[in-house]
């Protein structure tokens, strides 16, 4: 398919392990300190964002598995799960109106449009040697 031509999208995958794996720890360690740094106004107690904690610390073990693994077919599902998950982000906002889901939103579409644009890219430049084969 298109074998070690996406470079940069691999690289892209960084920031989302980075995310995942520090706000998994902080959310384990730390839960209140970490939902007031991301501006949080609703009561969220300490057992569930350590639970939180828990599942993006594991999916950014799996992140960082599939970037050290150049696992290429899984870089566009990174994109549609992040797109799921930034519409519903929007949606706890629009119901809570918590500032908090704003400050997520951020993040993960940072994460998506560097990813995404990395994905276009690197595919428009392995467009030329796909067709050479």
């Amino acid at each position: 398919m298109y074998i070690h031509a996406v470079r940069r999208t691999r690289l892209s995958l960084y920031y989302l392990a980075a995310y995942l794996i520090g706000a998994g720890i902080a959310l384990i360690v730390a839960p209140s300190i970490a939902l007031k740094l991301l501006f949080a106004s609703g009561q969220y107690g300490d057992v569930l964002p350590r639970l939180l904690g828990v599942v993006l610390l594991s999916l950014g073990i799996v992140i960082v598995q599939i970037i050290r693994h150049q696992l290429e077919v899984l870089y566009p599902t990174t994109l549609i799960v992040r797109t799921l998950i930034v519409a519903v982000l929007i949606g706890l906002f629009i119901y809570s109106r918590d500032p908090l889901f704003i400050s997520l939103v951020v993040v993960v579409g940072f994460g998506m449009v560097l990813t995404g644009t990395s994905f276009l890219l690197d595919r428009r430049s392995a467009a030329p040697v796909m067709a050479s084969r």
